[in-house]
């Protein structure tokens, strides 16, 4: 085996790999962390506990990025909003994560974005003058973290013309150009998951999925293998729940207000192929606005909302007429052409774990997380923003080293390339081929690894026609990314079930490769 197999045999979440970390737990070993929760905070917690030398498990009970982590707007954001609202320190903290994600953790994974604001006939000259203020502020966020200019560009003003070709289905009718500012953008939320989940099992941790937990206190966990029905009872140091808007499931003294962020799927054609994100203000709103942002597998995805969300917890939300409504309005204000329900290719909405502090509009609440102790040990880390997640991971684990004086080193994640990184070991395996360039922009460096290490026939041919997914692709969800299902693999280590009529086309392939990989 070369060095570059070896460090990538280390990262590969297999049937193999669950099979013997479930064994070990089972005979009783006693881990210094448990992490409840597989979504990007859990996995960011695993990994930043194994880097600083602790044993770690971490059990999910459906998929890596199963929740809130894969329905988001794919915006690594650098905390402009914030600071427009006067939370100075969460937008700094903001922009300074979104830096060290942009130029160290996942270079790969996180691109500058362009956000286009139409200068339409509707928009007041303080409207304008607040949003360019704002801009010009954002600017000095990302200075103040240290993120370069040649990672994101500058805010400017663009002339008509040149807004038209970045955004061809915009009015032009009294278009005065439009501001052109920059932020970070994710290939794929889920993507990063699994690979902050793939880091931390490079560095010894066990990431444990379609396992349930109940019974959950500060020094122990009853686990449930959710294929098996067999149960084993689990003892840590600290176990730590970051199960997100099921956090009160795991620990009943919790108090959430989830809120729905909504988003609809469309062709990239039917805004005319853009290359920037079109920004439109919500009217009436003085701080929010709707993206369409252009996205892999040659999509839009248009969001987003903030509706309250009470009652039930449901594994997987849905987006409501009334959101689908608003979201076309705001959209159609902006656009020559008028988009219909009939343009929509699909939809996905995402339940956001707020804090719950009373009264007023979920879209005013603070997007801050808190850490909290139950009565019987148990830690919680709520609330929170995808951006945030690092930080999130360090606070909490800080805080648990702290309070059960667990032998740990520092933090190490700051500078810690993941998988898929070029600074990261696991990419230094080299196909001889061309790679599909949609293949390399979602793995990376890792991108020859795929092909290198595929068994398949016709590993580079695409899943189905008119699919940039690669047969290699599905092949590595399964020996290597943790994937079980069918599900597992259209509807998070790639997106294409967000179509169905994609997720038809793709699902014999996916099919075949599951049960030959398995």
């Amino acid at each position: 085996m070369t060095a570059g197999q070896h460090a990538a045999s280390r990262t590969a979440l297999d049937a193999g790999r669950r099979a013997a970390e479930l064994d070990a737990l089972a005979d009783g070993e006693r881990v210094d962390v448990l992490v409840i929760g597989g979504g990007v905070t859990g996995a960011g917690i695993a990994l930043d506990a194994a880097t600083r030398g602790l044993s770690v498990a971490l059990i999910e009970k459906h998929d890596l990025a199963f929740g809130t982590s894969r329905w988001s707007s794919k915006l690594v954001h650098g905390g402009l909003r914030y600071l427009a609202t006067g939370n100075v320190g969460i937008a700094r903290r903001s922009a300074i994560e979104r830096g060290i994600l942009m130029s160290r953790n996942a270079p790969h994974l996180v691109k500058a974005m362009p956000q286009l604001v139409p200068l339409l006939p509707e928009m007041s000259r303080a409207s304008r003058a607040l949003i360019r203020t704002g801009f010009l502020a954002g600017d000095g966020l990302r200075k103040l973290a240290g993120t370069t200019a040649a990672t994101l560009p500058r805010s400017r003003r663009i002339d008509a013309a040149r807004a038209v070709s970045m955004a061809p289905t915009i009015r032009t009718d009294g278009l005065e150009g439009a501001f052109l500012a920059y932020d970070g953008q994710l290939v794929d939320d889920a993507r990063l998951v699994v690979a902050v989940a793939r880091t931390a099992a490079q560095h010894g941790a066990r990431i444990l999925t379609r396992m349930s937990a109940d019974n959950a206190t500060g020094e122990s966990v009853r686990l449930t293998d959710q294929r098996t029905g067999d149960t084993l009872d689990v003892r840590a140091r600290v176990v730590i729940n970051a199960a997100g808007v099921w956090a009160g499931h795991v620990d009943p003294s919790i108090r959430l207000r989830p809120s729905r962020g909504t988003h609809l799927v469309f062709d990239a054609a039917a805004f005319g192929n853009p290359t920037a994100a079109l920004t439109i203000p919500i009217p009436g709103e003085l701080n929010r606005f709707v993206f369409a942002m252009p996205e892999q597998l040659g999509r839009i995805y248009l969001g987003l909302t903030d509706e309250d969300a009470p009652g039930t917890v449901p594994d997987v939300p849905q987006a409501t007429p009334g959101e689908i409504s608003f979201l076309l309005d705001t959209v159609n204000t902006a656009l020559a052409t008028t988009l219909t329900e009939a343009d929509v290719r699909g939809s996905y909405a995402g339940l956001r774990p707020l804090v719950d502090a009373g009264e007023g509009r979920t879209a005013d609440l603070s997007r801050e997380h808190a850490v909290v102790e139950s009565p019987n040990g148990l830690l919680s880390v709520i609330g929170g923003k995808l951006t945030e997640y690092r930080y999130m991971a360090e606070d909490v684990l800080n805080r648990a080293v702290e309070l059960r004086g667990l032998a740990a080193g520092e933090c190490r994640t700051r500078n810690l390339p993941l998988v898929g990184a070029p600074a990261n070991p696991v990419s230094t395996l080299r196909a001889q081929i061309e790679l599909p360039g949609s293949l390399v922009a979602r793995y990376g460096a890792e991108a020859h690894n795929v092909i290198a290490q595929a068994s398949c026939a016709h590993p580079v041919e695409p899943v189905a026609d008119g699919i940039d997914v690669t047969r290699a692709e599905f092949e590595y969800a399964v020996t290597h990314e943790g994937a079980m299902t069918i599900d597992d693999i259209l509807d998070r280590r790639t997106r294409i079930g967000l179509v169905a009529e994609d997720r038809e086309r793709a699902s014999a392939a996916a099919s075949e490769i599951l049960a030959a990989a398995s």
